[in-house]
């Protein structure tokens, strides 16, 4: 697995923006600091930017092949989700999805992809605010039921009780996949009641949306199935 640089940029409510910029190894979750270009030091985005609000993404995540996911982490939790990118196919500028002052401690965390990388990352925000990201890596005909990225736990545990109401997946799987092009959100019966759609981010940097959203159940999966 290589050494990819992973860069970012956001304004903040205060009319700065901040330029991110680190060598993280792909396949490897890692945390994606500010560039030493303009900052004296490298540093995570809330030490940079403490008290203020992240307003605007004018550069997503990006690496070279892509980035499953991307995410600001508070105390070990998923703050927020953050849309991703392959370096030179991305939309801009962008609102945050959910604005919040920064504290302290405060990283973004970023899973680069490799080349070859199949893995399959599904992102939602719920009716109450509540961000989290599910993944797992298809390898052939078949079902993937995608996890938690933190806890291990599927989509019914991590949720229950709660609203999907925005989401967005990616994948470079295009025509394997035949869960609606994306994944598909079974409940306890095994059928399906909502899903999205995957963007392959090499062709089109995905943006979240707010159809195929679900109130999710104890025992609900979020589902991949593959040709091959």
């Amino acid at each position: 697995m290589a050494n990819v640089a992973v860069k970012a940029a956001f304004m903040l409510n205060t009319g700065e923006l901040v330029d991110m910029n680190t060598t993280l190894t792909e396949g490897t979750v890692g945390e994606l600091q500010t560039s030493t270009t303009y900052a004296v030091s490298a540093v995570s985005i809330g030490t940079y930017a403490e008290g203020k609000t992240i307003t605007q993404i004018i550069q997503p995540p990006s690496a070279p092949n892509g980035i499953a996911y991307a995410y600001i982490n508070r105390r070990g939790e998923i703050l927020c989700c953050l849309p991703v990118a392959v370096e030179g196919v991305q939309s801009q500028p962008m609102p945050m999805p959910f604005q919040f002052r920064l504290q302290a401690g405060d990283t973004i965390q970023v899973m680069a992809n490799t080349a070859s990388d199949r893995e399959f990352a599904y992102s939602v925000v719920t009716s109450d605010n509540i961000h989290a990201i599910f993944a797992g890596t298809p390898s052939g005909a078949g079902n993937t039921d995608l996890t938690h990225i933190l806890s291990g736990q599927g989509l019914g545990a991590s949720l229950t009780n709660k609203a999907i109401v925005s989401h967005y997946a990616t994948s470079v799987d295009g025509s394997k996949l035949t869960s609606g092009g994306g994944v598909y959100i079974l409940n306890d019966r095994g059928l399906p009641i909502g899903g999205t759609a995957a963007v392959k981010p090499a062709n089109l940097q995905p943006r979240a949306n707010n159809s195929g959203g679900a109130l999710i159940g104890l025992n609900f999966v979020a589902r991949v199935s593959t040709s091959s």
